[in-house]
């Protein structure tokens, strides 16, 4: 399948798709697919989303998910559970994940192993210290959040970064429990700022650790969570090749104000806010298509916010997405000019 006339990088190109990858670019002869001089981008890569359109991850019914975030350029995902029984976070786990849209890549683990003080909208009930052979038997998980000083992390680290990205949040760590936790194989911040302290210029904590050591930060870019000036710092310190975008979505995303349940837990939803009964920020009602706009919209150029949710979440996480380039799953979206999305396609297939 060949593709004519696409915009990649400002540049006029050709572009072949073999068995869903891609395998030529530049100008190549014969007919295929006209894509008019359109911008392609590759496809989004979401690694920390709770739902969206109604539905939520613990659910375990994925379709209407799927279908929602492939129809706003997120080509594939990592369904993020939520601090509740294990057996709950097992089951949405061993669900059905082959669904027709956005492609589940894995799941994103998050809690139950994480510091009461700093847990947000997770449910305190479900807390508890880590066991890496409980979690092990778990499947396809691509990311774990734990924080660092709860007892019996470091051990649970040591083993779980050879199975999947372990990342650093819902946590009240030190800069030096942090810096032992990456030294033993932690690789992330998870929603960097959210559920943890702030920067302190002699108490530096998790992000200061993070910023010296130059690991993945995840970074919600909704306009809410984080003020523009700290997304542009965060920008500047960790560049595109570590700052991951995420959207953090729960399942009110695509829906309107009123009252949801997420993590058990009741949520009000207000002028796009979704928050606990406490009043604490629950997710986002955003996507992230609607964060690389908003990012753009900050000042970071198109090319690098693309990238921070493309190329960069998909090299964090260890698979062959995010990148227009021979070898690569042909996962990509179709801008036009205003940068709606005119078209997305998954394994060079146009989802309609």
């Amino acid at each position: 399948m060949i593709f004519k006339n696409a915009k990649i990088n400002g540049q006029l190109c050709d572009f072949q798709v073999v068995d869903g990858k891609f395998t030529k670019f530049g100008k190549l002869d014969g007919e295929g697919t006209d894509l008019g001089g359109k911008t392609v981008i590759p496809g989004l890569v979401d690694v920390h989303t709770h739902g969206c359109v109604g539905g939520d991850t613990m659910d375990a019914e994925f379709a209407e998910m799927c279908d929602y975030l492939a129809k706003n350029g997120i080509t594939s995902w990592l369904p993020t559970t939520m601090t509740v029984a294990m057996e709950d976070i097992a089951k949405t786990m061993n669900s059905k994940t082959d669904c027709k849209g956005a492609q589940i890549l894995g799941f994103h683990m998050e809690g139950p192993y994480i510091n009461v003080k700093y847990k947000g909208a997770q449910n305190e009930k479900f807390i508890k210290a880590p066991d890496i052979e409980e979690f092990k038997k778990l499947p396809n998980v691509k990311m774990v959040t734990i924080a660092p000083e709860v007892e019996g992390s470091m051990e649970f680290i040591k083993e779980a970064k050879d199975l999947c990205v372990v990342s650093l949040g819902h946590t009240d760590t030190t800069y030096d429990i942090a810096m032992e936790a990456i030294k033993n194989g932690a690789n992330c911040l998870t929603h960097s700022f959210n559920a943890m302290p702030p920067l302190h210029h002699r108490n530096p904590g998790l992000l200061g650790a993070g910023m010296e050591t130059g690991i993945y930060a995840q970074i919600i870019c909704d306009g809410l969570h984080i003020h523009k000036a700290v997304i542009l710092a965060m920008y500047k310190i960790f560049g595109t090749d570590r700052l991951v975008l995420i959207s953090d979505s729960m399942r009110a995303t695509g829906m309107s104000d009123g009252e949801y349940e997420f993590g058990g837990q009741p949520i009000q939803v207000k002028d796009g806010v979704a928050r606990t009964m406490e009043g604490a920020i629950a997710g986002s009602t955003t996507n992230l298509w609607a964060c690389v706009n908003k990012a753009v919209e900050f000042g970071i150029p198109f090319e690098d916010a693309v990238k921070m949710a493309t190329e960069t979440p998909a090299t964090m996480i260890g698979v062959n997405k995010g990148r227009l380039k021979e070898g690569y799953d042909a996962d990509f979206v179709v801008l036009n000019d205003d940068r709606t999305i005119s078209g997305t396609y998954i394994a060079g297939n146009l989802y309609q």
